[in-house]
């Protein structure tokens, strides 16, 4: 008779490692597969993202917002020469460079309109440059090797039934969290590059009053542009913090410890990152 329950019990014993070991495999090979879809997509100018949504915003700035930003244009430039006009004492003090200052700052305030796009594009294209060297940088392994799985799996045999089946359900509740992570990461990489779509399809708009005194909201849309293009930049150091910390854990000898440590590392990686976008913002001054 206890030859049969000890049976069952080393069978049992052996299921709930497996599926332990099973758990925890599948867990680090989604971490590494988030961390490397990151390190690709956020390191991608908006032309490469997607090239049809690129070309349709493209087209769209071309000829719906630009018509509008040159309505914009010349209602700024005309508003500026005739308060330059006014400041003068109503011409009575108006030099004529004045008027050569003037026509300059409608030069290049045309200029800076009608190369709006390939001005936006060179901002993301030197952010997309420095993400491209933080990925050789930053570190992405975070697999777990077959000698810290055979440990692992020595000291789980050596557990009852009770331990091992509060470790498998924690190990259970950590892949749930892992994919709730990976729709996090889904959220903000996606929601990040859309918000660089919309951003850069009104662009013109803004440019077009930058030669204002009073109209200017071109310099903070610009913060605001630096600060979306680099989010990417805070997004993989992030990963790459987290990906260093769950390498750090991976050959804890305290299985149980591990995985809440993993857990907490997991729920501060969803808040690092959900954070990225407001530090940007505040490091580069825009609001």
């Amino acid at each position: 008779m206890d030859f049969i329950l000890d049976a069952i019990n080393e069978w049992i014993t052996n299921l709930l490692v497996d599926g332990i070991m099973g758990n925890l495999t599948g867990l680090f090979d989604n971490i590494n597969s988030e961390v490397a879809r990151i390190a690709g997509d956020v390191g991608k100018t908006p032309s490469a993202w997607n090239g049809g949504v690129f070309s349709m915003i493209k087209n769209l700035s071309d000829t719906v917002i630009m018509p509008i930003a040159g309505i914009i244009l010349t209602f700024v430039m005309c508003y500026e020469l005739i308060q330059m006009v006014i400041d003068r004492n109503n011409l009575h003090d108006f030099p004529p460079s004045d008027i050569f200052k003037w026509m300059m700052k409608t030069f290049i305030a045309v200029v800076l309109v009608t190369n709006t796009f390939p001005i936006m594009m060179g901002i993301f294209d030197v952010a997309q440059s420095v993400i491209s060297n933080a990925a050789g940088v930053i570190l992405t392994d975070t697999a777990i090797g077959i000698e810290t799985i055979d440990a692992l799996r020595e000291s789980l045999l050596e557990m009852d039934i009770g331990t091992l089946l509060g470790l498998y359900l924690q190990s259970f509740l950590m892949g749930i969290i892992m994919w709730a992570l990976s729709v996090c990461i889904f959220i903000i990489v996606y929601g990040r590059m859309l918000e660089i779509y919309l951003m850069t399809s009104l662009g013109a708009i803004p440019i077009a009053t930058m030669q204002s005194k009073e109209w200017n909201m071109g310099q903070n849309y610009l913060k605001a542009l630096l600060a979306l293009a680099f989010q990417g930049f805070l997004i993989m150091v992030c990963v790459g913090i987290y990906a260093v910390l769950i390498q750090s854990i991976a050959t804890d000898g305290d299985p149980i410890g591990a995985i809440w440590t993993c857990m907490m590392y997991t729920v501060l990686l969803c808040f690092s990152l959900f954070k990225t976008g407001t530090l940007a913002k505040s490091i580069f001054s825009a609001h």
